[in-house]
């Protein structure tokens, strides 16, 4: 992958990771675990799949690993994986 694609992809993951994170840890905590993956369009108007995957980091109840996955169709390896942790605590 080239390094104009791979930093559209890393844009749209960040982006992505914002909203997956806006809700709050009380507002995911009753449909953790849960995960989604839904079609849409990178900052520079490549068509990309976008998946969301939000899951108990240690066990259930505490903090929630917030995943997003950034890829060009057919190129799911080559996408960009972005993580953050939401912690209980913060709630």
């Amino acid at each position: 992958m080239n390094a104009a694609v791979h930093d559209d992809l890393e844009a749209a993951a960040r982006e992505e990771l914002v909203q997956a994170c806006d809700l709050g840890w009380r507002a995911l905590a009753p449909c953790t675990p849960w995960g989604d993956t839904f079609e849409g369009f990178s900052p520079q108007g490549r068509p990309v799949c976008f998946e969301r995957n939000y899951m108990w980091e240690d066990a259930a109840g505490g903090d929630i690993r917030v995943e997003v996955h950034v890829y060009e169709p057919r190129a799911f390896e080559a996408g960009v994986r972005l993580v953050e942790t939401l912690p209980k605590d913060q709630s």
